[in-house]
């Protein structure tokens, strides 16, 4: 096979590495920042990888207990007049979230049932949050004060100016995020963006988290003709999805993007989705929840040819669209399918470290989904590899995806430019300077996996003044950062013991290497082959 060859010059110029994705990364609910195993893998997260915020669902779900009545314990005639508000479990999920040196990205959702305009519209997750309107806005915007007071109270002024305020989460995708309408969540966001501004002028707030880069034009519009509070925009992107689809906005003149409302058409379109994967269970013998789960929602960007470039394409539409604003993609990653055994391959760690340089000067901000397999929203899987969306399993195992990232958190603050090109075709190079150090990152990125591709051979040639003390690499691919296939090799047990966790991430764990290169005529020459999905990085000192 032909060798792909690629120079780095030394007068190529060089611009600033944008490493967005440090800004967040996101999680389950926010029961789930009550645990220890949570915290410690958060930390872990922030400390390793450097991210600064962490997003998650539900922090006013039922189970936190944040607004109760008698009549809930007590139901007898008139005790519905004995009400409390607690936020004390959000104190203790964000004391959680601080002292694993982050910070909170709220997310203001979803309704409490006191507040709820029909208790019984809850999402179809395993949490069972209820995601309608509340039955009064006046009452809402009360209790969103009380609770922006509390966080004040609790960490003082300067500390909760520093955090993010977002109204809700995908209220495109009705009935599995919001039951009600576009129009219906721009009134929402309007009362919850006034009474926060009300309590103190100074917080960030903005919306509308829709996912496929949706809604983001009409709602700057709305908030503007209104004279809405908005500090930021939001929104999400998936490479395959099986809820939302995969959307392409299109003209970015164009108002198309507004007329995407709901699921497949709402709560119709949604039992015509659940009828339509029903058929698949039929022929299957009796098996795990997993087994019946991945057979109802198969892994679709095996299966389709989905496109790897709709994130960066909307995102360049939506960086117009939002104008001036700061543009938060606060959920993206290659698949939102959950259960998907490519979520734990190196699919996700070639797209994820290709989509994060290749939608740098799109984006202020984005926030990968998720960091870790402690996460309920479907179901709490017992197999430590599942398909999470996770960078690490639920045991803490770091999976492809975190090591890949690594890599990036370990590139030079300055971005050498080697063209539009560098990142496009399956075989991907980007490089970046340190002081007198450059780095080297090659991928080989595909949306199916192939095993029994034949390698490519790729040859990098770089500038440098004086002969390299050292040339290191990492590298993910079938034998590095694989800690599914060691799991595999141990038997594939779901109830692993320490010292089983501590084997399969030493197995799998990606170090340095020292790496073969030449050097002649103020050049260092190296290479590697890469297979379908590997990703290198290499580091010259």
């Amino acid at each position: 096979m032909t060798t792909r060859e690629f120079h780095i010059s030394g007068t190529q110029k060089g611009y600033p590495n944008k490493k967005h994705w440090q800004f967040c990364v996101g999680s389950g609910h926010a029961l789930l920042a009550l645990r220890t195993d949570y915290t410690r893998q958060l930390k872990f997260i922030h400390d390793t990888l450097g991210i600064r915020y962490v997003r998650f669902h539900g922090i006013f779900d039922d189970d936190m207990s944040t607004v109760n009545t008698l009549a809930v314990q007590m139901p007898v005639p008139r005790a519905e007049r004995f009400r409390e508000f607690n936020f004390r479990a959000c104190g203790i999920a964000y004391d959680n979230v601080l002292s694993a040196g982050m910070k909170p990205f709220v997310e203001l959702s979803f309704m409490p049932r006191e507040l709820a305009e029909d208790p019984e519209k809850t999402g179809s997750f395993y949490y069972r949050p209820i995601d309608c309107m509340p039955k009064d806005l006046t009452a809402w915007r009360d209790y969103i004060q009380r609770f922006i007071r509390f966080l004040e109270h609790r960490y003082g002024e300067a500390e909760v100016r520093t955090w993010y305020f977002e109204v809700w989460n995908e209220p495109d995708l009705n009935p599995v995020f919001f039951q009600g309408t576009r129009d219906d969540y721009f009134r929402l966001y309007e009362a919850t963006a006034r009474a926060i501004k009300e309590v103190d002028p100074y917080l960030s707030v903005g919306g509308p988290a829709t996912s496929g880069s949706k809604w983001v034009k009409s709602f700057r519009n709305f908030c503007e003709e209104k004279n809405v509070p908005l500090d930021f925009l939001s929104t999400h992107q998936y490479a395959g999805d099986p809820l939302g689809g995969v959307e392409d906005q299109g003209d970015p003149e164009s108002d198309d993007d507004d007329l995407m409302k709901g699921l497949a058409g709402g709560e119709e379109g949604y039992r015509r989705f659940l009828e339509s994967m029903a058929g698949a269970l039929q022929e299957l013998p009796d098996g795990t929840f997993l087994d019946g789960f991945r057979a109802m929602m198969p892994d679709k960007s095996e299966t389709t040819d989905i496109p790897n470039d709709v994130f960066i394409r909307n995102s360049a539409i939506v960086r117009q669209q939002a104008g001036p604003y700061p543009l938060f993609y606060t959920e993206w990653n290659e698949n939102a399918g959950f259960s998907s055994w490519t979520n734990d391959t190196r699919k996700v760690a070639a797209y994820d470290v290709k989509t994060a340089l290749d939608v740098a000067e799109n984006v202020d901000g984005s926030s990968i989904w998720c960091f870790s397999d402690i996460f309920e929203e479907l179901h709490p899987f017992v197999q430590p590899f599942h398909g999470g969306f996770g960078m690490l399993s639920q045991d803490g195992i770091p999976k492809p995806v975190y090591y890949a990232l690594r890599m990036l958190a370990q590139s030079g603050c300055e971005r050498i430019d080697l063209g539009p090109d560098a990142t496009k075709g399956e075989i991907g190079i980007a490089a970046f300077r340190d002081g007198a150090e450059v780095q080297v990152l090659l991928f080989r990125q595909k949306m199916k996996n192939d095993e029994a591709a034949e390698k490519i051979p790729v040859k990098a040639r770089v500038d440098f003044p004086r002969k390299p003390v050292l040339v290191t690499a990492e590298r993910v691919d079938e034998d590095h950062g694989n800690p599914l296939r060691i799991w595999q090799e141990m038997g594939a047990r779901d109830d692993l013991n320490q010292r089983e966790i501590q084997e399969i991430i030493e197995k799998s764990k990606v170090v340095p290497e020292p790496w073969d290169a030449d050097y002649a005529e103020k050049e260092v020459t190296f290479g590697a082959e890469l297979g379908v999905n590997d990703v290198y990085f290499f580091r010259i000192r």
